[in-house]
This record gives C-alpha cells, sequence and structure tokens, in this order.
C-alpha cells in the first residue's frame, strides 16, 4: 500500500508539473504565431489546465475503468464550480465579465445538460463521444472568431496571464516544453490510474467514488492553482474564465477523447445517472444567480459554495461505507439545508433587482 500512495503522489505531482510546462509552451508558441491574449486565456489555458482530466479519462477508458474516467470529469467539474469558484470568492468578491456570464455560462450549461441527456440509456456511444469532440472543435473555432472583435481592455486583461520570460521566447524552445509537458502528463496519468484503481480494490470503494473524489481534486490541482493565483492578483475575469472553459473541455473534449479512444464509447453506470450527473448539473445551475442579479460572486456565495462541496464529499463518503448516519444526513441536507439556501438566493436575486431598478 506505500508503494501506491508514493506512486499516486508522484502521478499526481508530474501532472501538475506537466501541465504548468505544457501551458507555458503551448500560451508562448501561440502568442509567437500571432494568437490573441484573448483566445490564449480561454482556450490554451483554460484546456490546458485540463490536460490532466484528458491524461487520466483517455489513460482510464484504455485501461478498461470507464467509471473512473467519467467519475473523473464529473468530480473536476464539481470542484471547479464548489471548491475552485468558493475558495477564490473568499479571497476576493469575483466580478465577472459581461462575455462570460451572458455566453460562457450558459454554453457550460448546455454541455451539461447534454451530457446528463446522452447518459440517460447508460451508455455514452461512439457516435455521441465523436459529436462531443467536434463541439469542442467548433467553440474553439467560434472563440477564435470571436477575439478579433474583443475589446482592447479585455485583450490587455488576458495578456497578464501569459509568462512573459525570455528563456523560452524561441519556437524550438516551446515545442520542447509541449513535448515534455505531454511526456509528463502520459507518465503521471499512468501512474495516478493504476494507484486509484489499486486503492478502490483495496478499500472497496469504487472506481466512480475514487474518481470522483480523490482523482477529481488531484486533477483538478492546475486549475485549483491558476484561479487562486488569478484571484490574489486581481485577474478576475481569469479566475472565472479558467473554471467555465476548464468544464466545457472536460465534458466535451475530455469525455469525448476518452469515448474515442475505447472504440466503442463509455458505459456510465447507475449510480453516475442517478445522483453525480445531476449533481454537475446543479452546480452548473448554480452559477445562473450571477447572470441575474449582476457580475458578481461575492463572498458570502463562495462559502455556500464550499459549505456544499464538503457536504457532497460527505455523502460520498457516508454513501460508500453505507454508513448509518447517512439517511439522517440526507434528510438534513434536503428537509432544512438546501431550502434555506434557495430562499437566500432568491432574496438576494429580489434585492439586487430592486437595487438596479432604484438607480
Amino acid at each position: 500500500m506505500l508503494q501506491q500512495v508514493l506512486m499516486f503522489v508522484l502521478g499526481l505531482v508530474t501532472l501538475v508539473i506537466g501541465a504548468d510546462v505544457l501551458v507555458r509552451g503551448a500560451s508562448r508558441l501561440a502568442v509567437s504565431f500571432g494568437v490573441s491574449p484573448l483566445v490564449v486565456g480561454l482556450t490554451v489555458v483554460a484546456f490546458g489546465t485540463s490536460a490532466p482530466e484528458m491524461a487520466v479519462s483517455v489513460g482510464s477508458a484504455l485501461a478498461g475503468s470507464p467509471d473512473l474516467a467519467i467519475g473523473n470529469v464529473v468530480g473536476s467539474n464539481i470542484a471547479n464550480v464548489l471548491l475552485i469558484l468558493g475558495i477564490s470568492a473568499l479571497i476576493t468578491p469575483l466580478l465577472v465579465d459581461e462575455q462570460i456570464i451572458r455566453q460562457e455560462i450558459p454554453i457550460m450549461i448546455g454541455a451539461s445538460a447534454l451530457l446528463v441527456v446522452m447518459a440517460l440509456d447508460g451508455h455514452i456511444g461512439l457516435v455521441e463521444s465523436i459529436a462531443l469532440f467536434a463541439l469542442v472543435i467548433a467553440y474553439t473555432v467560434f472563440l477564435v472568431l470571436q477575439s478579433r472583435r474583443a475589446s482592447k481592455a479585455v485583450q490587455d486583461e488576458f495578456e497578464t496571464g501569459i509568462p512573459t520570460s525570455t528563456w523560452d521566447r524561441h519556437w524550438a524552445v516551446q515545442l520542447a516544453l509541449i513535448a515534455v509537458g505531454l511526456v509528463m502528463l502520459v507518465v503521471g496519468a499512468d501512474w495516478l490510474v493504476d494507484a486509484a484503481v489499486s486503492f478502490a480494490r483495496a478499500f472497496g470503494v469504487s472506481d466512480l467514488v475514487i474518481g470522483l473524489t480523490v482523482v477529481a481534486v488531484g486533477t483538478s490541482m492546475p486549475e485549483i492553482a491558476t484561479s487562486i493565483v488569478a484571484a490574489m492578483r486581481g485577474q478576475r475575469d481569469i479566475a472565472v474564465g479558467n473554471v467555465v472553459g476548464s468544464n466545457v473541455f472536460n465534458i466535451l473534449a475530455v469525455l469525448g477523447a476518452a469515448g474515442i479512444a475505447s472504440g466503442a464509447g463509455l458505459p456510465v453506470s447507475e449510480a453516475a445517472r442517478n445522483f453525480d450527473l445531476w449533481v454537475m448539473l446543479a452546480v452548473a445551475f448554480a452559477c445562473l444567480p450571477i447572470m441575474i442579479t449582476g457580475r458578481e460572486i461575492a463572498r458570502w456565495e463562495g462559502g455556500v459554495f464550499l459549505a456544499y462541496y464538503a457536504a457532497y464529499t460527505a455523502w460520498l463518503v457516508l454513501q460508500a461505507q453505507q454508513h448509518a448516519v447517512l439517511p439522517a444526513f440526507s434528510g438534513i441536507m434536503l428537509g432544512y439545508v438546501m431550502p434555506i439556501t434557495v430562499i437566500t438566493i432568491v432574496v438576494s436575486i429580489v434585492r439586487g433587482n430592486g437595487s438596479r431598478g432604484n438607480t
């Protein structure tokens, strides 16, 4: 078991470092070829920080562990919103750009809903996987075309998230960084998947639960680091855009690629269909009040996000152990905590609309 723990830690560290190296090389290469900072921020950075999810999910699909592949994506998307935005908003209230509110968040919700619909029959087929991957290509092309009309202020903000060192300005160095990052991602994912499967078997926990918790948070480390640093530096659009862009990429590109790599799509477990996918969809919809009340994720909303992530993780652990406390815990969450949260959000929306109407 000690060897498996060491392999898991080494795999996680290798994934995080590999993602950072890949993002640096890809960002500098994109700028060298004249791609705008906005496109780099919304695509290369957001997609690059999801590279660990891509490596782990594709590796899991090839290794015959589809539950781990799906659990990794679903768990990462839940963690991205509740954990990462929660922490970032506690650091500083997140004022969100109009484009993210009106375009990126609805696209994230649409991608989440599409995945739920595809999974209802218990299987994401090969044709559906190809369709998901085609959608992420179309989404990227759309962002590139749209960036040409972006304002100078938006361009400048995303430019601050791109490395400015001198040693990696040559395209040969940038290509080398990309190659090294990819190799580290493949190796790290292989170690992480092997260790995670061993954990699941040793503790009698399903691949799905391992993917939803430990692996999901582990592969979300690049998003966590990127968004927290961006929030601390006041680059709040990047903090939110990174999360939303990564969630879209996870669903469309990661699951699409995993389904294609398996050759026959991905089976979806009953547990994921009955609960976890719906939690992911609900978490995506939790961003809607931001669109309605104004362009801010307040500190108290960040606190609510974090509390719900802690509750969701606790529920997964209790459910995996079939703990006697599970019915009482579920009753408290469904009967008291969630209704109170809904009432609070509704009051906030009404007050927000009222204050705007008086100005």
